[in-house]
């Protein structure tokens, strides 16, 4: 299982601010442009999907890529709470729950476990999140404690949806050097600024 505590590929917090300013987002949707933009930066399209949280609404301008293929994206309150929802590829187990650190709580904090007919419920530090295994990749939504409650985060995980859309899919390519005629096939590879009579 990757950690949780993986860096995205995207500053997902820094754009948050934004989110909460625009009111961008719609609770329950995706459009086409951010699975365009997720799918662009290499997230798998099984890996993505949105939750129903009441009082929150994705924010768009958040959605990005998580560790190697995943999905991540914030949802967000009037009142300035977010709750970060995480899909990777993984499992998760009740041998796992306690040593795997709850994302964005204090290092040192112990992590206290309780497992349902869903998932499991994890506290730590101010912090708390559900985790559900779904097939061959497991769904998470963190929060602080005091914001969206146990009883909320877990039935938006259990009432996850995968999202599809037209787009094709098809990742940027990577980027590839630019060929220059002016360079050399030998020697130190300088560029050739000969220049001919009266240049």
């Amino acid at each position: 299982m990757r950690q949780s505590g993986r860096m995205t590929r995207r500053a997902l917090p820094i754009l948050l601010g934004l989110a909460v300013l625009s009111g961008c987002g719609t609770e329950g949707t995706l459009s086409q442009a951010a699975l365009d933009q997720a799918r662009a930066q290499g997230v798998a399209p099984d890996l993505i999907y949105v939750v129903d949280l009441p009082g929150y609404e994705l924010a768009e301008q958040s959605v990005g890529g998580v560790g190697e293929e995943g999905f991540g994206a914030f949802y967000v309150s009037p009142e300035g709470g977010q709750v970060e929802l995480r899909i990777d590829r993984g499992t998760f187990s009740d041998a796992l729950c306690a040593d795997t650190p709850v994302k964005d709580a204090e290092p040192t904090a112990a992590v206290r476990c309780e497992r349902d007919e869903v998932g499991w419920y994890r506290v730590a530090g101010g912090r708390h999140e559900y985790t559900a295994v779904s097939g061959d990749h497991y769904i998470r939504l963190n929060g602080r404690v005091g914001g969206a409650d146990r009883a909320a985060l877990k039935a938006a995980v259990a009432g996850a949806r995968h999202v599809t859309g037209e787009g094709s899919g098809t990742p940027m390519p990577p980027r590839t050097p630019v060929e220059r005629g002016d360079l050399p096939t030998n020697g130190d590879g300088a560029p050739n600024n000969d220049v001919g009579a009266g240049g």
